[in-house]
């Protein structure tokens, strides 16, 4: 494990998840600009759109929760059926996402095989699909390392940047889910044995 790699370690909690993830290289002005990446599919980018703007919105069910009970609990139950339609619509778009793959994902990157190699450095819009929620995310990274592994593959490590504040936080809540459920089924375990 090399410093960098020990320091990201450190700096972010990593899971190991499964999610359809596909990724093309940035070039030239598209890998220097910071602005939000927009995928070819229109049903993706709605998915993407749909979790960020219920992120944004949370502040505000909390404040209404709190002058008004009965408007929030309505928009609670308004707020699981478009969750319903987002999970409908995941469905749909996982056919055309390739097939789930293993990561190690954490705040700060995603770690993937790959049956060929990507070079260090390169800039790559990363598109992922998180479950269960249904989670579609479109975000910019870096390779920050490229290693052969010994049945011919690449072990991939990437570097997310210029992640907006929702794209984080979405990134750290279904990463403290995946940490919940680990810790609930390690519990678990042992207790059935």
């Amino acid at each position: 494990m090399t410093m960098r790699e020990d320091n990201e370690r450190r700096e972010y909690y990593r899971i190991d998840d499964t999610m359809a993830l596909e990724f093309s290289r940035l070039s030239g002005a598209q890998a220097l600009a910071t602005e939000a990446l927009h995928d070819s599919s229109p049903l993706f980018n709605l998915l993407s759109e749909l979790h960020v703007t219920d992120f944004e919105s949370q502040h505000l069910l909390r404040h209404i929760s709190e002058r008004d009970r009965t408007l929030a609990n309505y928009l609670k139950v308004m707020n699981k059926r478009i969750d319903l339609l987002g999970q409908a619509l995941a469905q749909t778009l996982m056919r055309d996402i390739s097939a789930p793959r293993k990561v190690s994902l954490s705040e700060g990157g995603v770690s993937f095989v790959n049956p060929t190699p990507v070079e260090n450095g390169s800039h790559l819009a990363l598109k992922m699909m998180l479950m269960p929620q249904a989670l579609g995310l479109l975000l910019r990274a870096r390779v920050v390392h490229c290693t052969a592994l010994e049945d011919g593959q690449y072990d991939i490590g990437t570097e997310f940047e210029a992640l907006t504040d929702a794209q984080r936080q979405l990134l750290a809540r279904h990463i403290l889910q995946r940490q919940a459920l680990e810790r609930r089924l390690s519990r678990e375990t042992p207790a059935s044995s």
